[in-house]
């Protein structure tokens, strides 16, 4: 592929995404002003300058519009910087830098999120006044952790179901989670990345410390017969 052909394909995908992101800025706003009941697709076309067919191009419901396009918030390249920090590690075997390198994928990630803090902030709005929207934000992070454990899987030559990977997952969406709802809580003055470090130290110190396995009830011995009445 020569350099133009390459430029090109850079550009279209560019405004594609601004479309996306124009798209969704619309959508939300209509929402935020009048109910998800209270515009139809053609209000949105009209105020975004696009054609119903290119609305459906993009988004297959004003649900999926309101919400935005997944692919625009997964920075691919940082994907594979996270993917390449696996190489060295025998296979099968977890590698010793995960821990390390799944904080700075978490930091990574939210520094590259298309969506700025004003379009998140809406967006929860939206979410407070259409709660029904929460359903489809179930599966797109259902999506998106699944992606995620086929990712770590891939890096640590692990199958999906390893239970490393799914509790990585776990653990790591939950910090995530976390800590967006104490960015965008009332009255917040922290930046996100200083939230995200303190609930991942937090996650880390407990389940660093130590502890015994409990003894299973069924390994334990039936209590003695002799003194009781």
């Amino acid at each position: 592929m020569n350099e133009s052909a390459s430029t090109g394909g850079g550009l279209r995908e560019r405004k594609r995404a601004a479309t996306r992101a124009a798209i969704t800025a619309v959508a939300r706003s209509l929402t935020s002003e009048r109910g998800l009941s209270g515009y139809t697709v053609e209000d949105v076309c009209e105020q975004a300058g696009i054609s119903r067919r290119t609305f459906f191009n993009y988004f297959p419901t004003k649900e999926d519009a309101i919400l935005g396009h997944v692919d625009d918030e997964l920075p691919e390249d940082v994907f594979d910087e996270f993917l390449r920090g696996g190489q060295g590690s025998p296979q099968g075997e977890i590698s010793a830098s995960l821990l390390q390198e799944l904080l700075q994928l978490s930091l990574s990630m939210s520094e590259r999120m298309s969506s700025s803090e004003e379009e998140t902030r809406q967006l929860i709005g939206v979410i407070k006044k259409e709660p029904q929207l929460m359903l489809k934000i179930i599966g797109a992070t259902e999506e998106r952790e699944a992606h995620f454990a086929q990712l770590l899987a891939k890096r640590e030559g692990l199958p999906a179901s390893h239970p490393v990977v799914r509790m990585a997952v776990v653990v790591m969406g939950n910090i995530a989670r976390h800590t967006s709802l104490a960015y965008f809580s009332e009255g917040n003055a922290r930046t996100y990345r200083d939230l995200l470090l303190e609930n991942f130290e937090a996650a880390r110190f407990l389940l660093s410390q130590p502890y015994s396995r409990p003894v299973s009830p069924a390994h334990t011995e039936a209590p003695s017969a002799e003194g009781q009445p």
